[in-house]
């Protein structure tokens, strides 16, 4: 009968598997919480966004939308599409966590997020299938991200406006999100679907109310659907 790690074993490497993906996101946070008061939000509204939402990039979006005055229908339609990834996140773990509780489900999947999945993503791969305490690991690489995130975002909205202007921390949102996708690409379709989203959202950055990015999403997931299904 194979040892499988401890709880304890596969919480704290789930807090270590995540640990250095924080060096892109809490610039990333602290931009956030600069952002949001820029474009009107109050301090309790930010940080609210950072512990209901938890969604960086939807964060962002949400604030850009909001400052510039974008009609509700647009803004909610926009955010909720861009969060749609979260449910394919789900889809791919529900079978590993039917067995669990509803209150771990629950809070599972509130933690669930682009870096949290990555760093569990790469877990399940190289682990031994089956762990009995794999959720453990899930927690402690959602704590971790969650933890950043709301210490970042606060420092952002305490700091405000006295960030210097000329740190480069606008880099900090492409380059988390290159560490977290250049990982997981395994095939010519991941690849593919990679390259074109990011070639449309190029193209696409000059429409309104950031619809390039609405477009590049859209052209994803329509990549990625098309290529799993011609797999089979």
């Amino acid at each position: 009968m194979p040892l499988y790690p401890s709880a304890a074993r596969e919480f704290r490497a789930g807090l270590l598997a995540l640990a250095p993906l924080l060096v892109g996101v809490m610039p990333f946070g602290m931009i956030y919480g600069t952002l949001a008061l820029s474009q009107g939000l109050s301090p309790a509204a930010a940080l609210a966004m950072s512990s209901i939402l938890f969604a960086g990039s939807a964060q962002f979006l949400f604030c850009q939308l909001f400052g510039a005055g974008t009609p509700a229908l647009i803004t909610v339609t926009e955010v909720g599409l861009l969060n749609l990834r979260h449910a394919l996140y789900s889809a791919a773990l529900a079978p590993r966590i039917a067995h669990l509780p509803r209150r771990w489900k629950l809070v599972l999947a509130y933690l669930l997020t682009d870096e949290a999945y990555a760093a569990i993503a790469r877990h399940e791969a190289s682990a031994e299938p089956g762990g009995p305490h794999r959720h453990w690991f899930y927690l402690g690489a959602g704590l971790a991200l969650w933890s950043g995130w709301q210490l970042s975002t606060a420092a952002g909205v305490l700091l405000g406006a006295r960030l210097p202007t000329d740190w480069p921390l606008d880099f900090a949102l492409p380059l988390t999100f290159i560490a977290i996708v250049v990982p997981l690409i395994c095939d010519w379709t991941m690849l593919a679907v990679a390259l074109i989203s990011g070639l449309v959202a190029l193209l696409a950055a000059g429409l309104p109310f950031k619809l390039g990015l609405l477009a590049a999403a859209l052209t994803g997931m329509a990549l990625g659907w098309y290529g799993a299904g011609a797999a089979k």
